[in-house]
């Protein structure tokens, strides 16, 4: 999958770069794509139904760090449903992002 995301990016006209986002205390989320001076936090979970808990407080404190700068956070996960897990969480399965 890494694979397939570093072909999009090198793909794009727009360079885009895949970054990984770590706190000191331990909060993390898997990828982070920045272009265009906008950032899109990326959760990947293997479970085929995500539920809140899953990745959605990382990937809230990411969005609370950047701002406006953040997209909605991504949760990608190995199921078969599109759903809002919180206003600023959407889960999506990975094989309809990639």
């Amino acid at each position: 999958m890494l694979h397939d995301l570093f072909a999009w990016r090198d793909a794009r006209v727009d360079r885009a770069e895949i970054l990984y986002w770590r706190t000191t205390i331990g909060e993390e989320v898997d990828f982070v794509v920045e272009a265009r001076g906008r950032l899109l936090p990326i959760e990947v979970k293997a479970t085929g139904r995500p539920r809140l808990g899953d990745a959605t407080k990382d990937l809230r404190t990411f969005r609370a760090e950047y701002g406006k700068q953040a997209r909605a956070g991504l949760l990608l996960h190995t199921g078969s449903t599109l759903e809002w897990l919180a206003p600023d969480v959407l889960a999506v399965p990975w094989w309809r992002v990639i």
